[in-house]
């Protein structure tokens, strides 16, 4: 198999802090320290929360507006795609960095559980969203967390309401959401991919589940996220050292299954995203 394959690196998230392990950045020059060397060991896609300086969730514009210029400048090319996921605002509040036009951005079409709350995604959020994207040439990274959500992204990219080519990564291994399971996995890519067939797709395994997912997208031709957002540890026993330590791994598997790593120009034609 020769086509490219887009790796995404989950740089920081909402949840880990450095007391589950030292290397997750926080602060912006943290951030786009690590995301250097995550560039350098192959990621094409930076995915991007920013924190507060005690460590919690934020959506201030002005940090994601210091962290895009910090990576436009030392990560020349890179895709730059901010999350506009609910852990950190609520409402209008999530898409407020989106005026500041990232190539890409998060966006969840459904509500779904949570480990200890519920995820939601009401329509009217996420056809404003949407709105936000389109008004600021956005192209939406749609996070599937079930089925459903699958079916909902192509029927909105039928319908206009998602523009670009429509992108689908499935997130697998979240508690009390879609489990780990094989089965399921190759149901996701076969709706997918016969039911849009121009569309990409990538697959997101969230804690010990990361490595198993990163192979499975890779082996199965689609594009694969990897980073301490989803999983701080290389083993059960190891902690990551760094963001660039997690993409090395998914750039081995690539190689074991002769899938070359794509450049960020080469994801940026496969995912018909404006120049950099």
């Amino acid at each position: 198999m020769t086509k490219p394959c887009i790796l995404c690196c989950a740089i920081t998230g909402s949840l880990p802090t450095k007391a589950n392990n030292p290397a997750v950045p926080i602060t912006v020059t943290e951030q786009i320290e690590s995301s250097h060397a995550a560039v350098e060991a192959g990621a094409s896609i930076i995915h991007a929360h920013v924190r507060n300086d005690d460590e919690t969730p934020s959506s201030d514009p002005e940090k994601f507006a210091r962290l895009k210029e910090g990576l436009e400048k030392h990560c020349p090319g890179v895709i730059v795609q901010f999350s506009t996921g609910g852990r950190s605002g609520a409402g209008q509040t999530r898409g407020g960095m989106l005026p500041l036009r990232p190539d890409m951005a998060s966006l969840s079409v459904g509500s779904n559980n949570f480990p200890t709350r519920v995820y939601e995604n009401p329509p009217d959020l996420v056809e404003w969203l949407a709105a936000e994207m389109r008004a600021h040439d956005i192209t939406p990274e749609v996070e599937a967390f079930d089925l459903g959500h699958v079916l909902q992204a192509i029927r909105l990219h039928a319908e206009g309401v998602l523009t670009g080519r429509l992108y689908v990564q499935f997130v697998m291994g979240v508690k009390n959401a879609m489990p780990v399971d094989r089965e399921v996995f190759d149901f996701y890519r076969h709706i997918l991919q016969s039911r849009a067939p121009d569309a990409e797709w990538c697959a997101a395994g969230i804690g010990a589940a990361q490595l198993t997912i990163n192979e499975w997208a890779i082996a199965s031709g689609g594009h694969t996220r990897a980073g301490l957002e989803d999983n701080v540890r290389l083993d059960r026993d190891t902690l990551a050292p760094s963001n660039a330590a997690l993409i090395a791994r998914a750039a081995d598997l690539c190689a074991k299954y002769d899938r070359p790593v794509a450049t960020p120009a080469q994801a940026r034609e496969m995912l018909g995203l404006r120049p950099a």
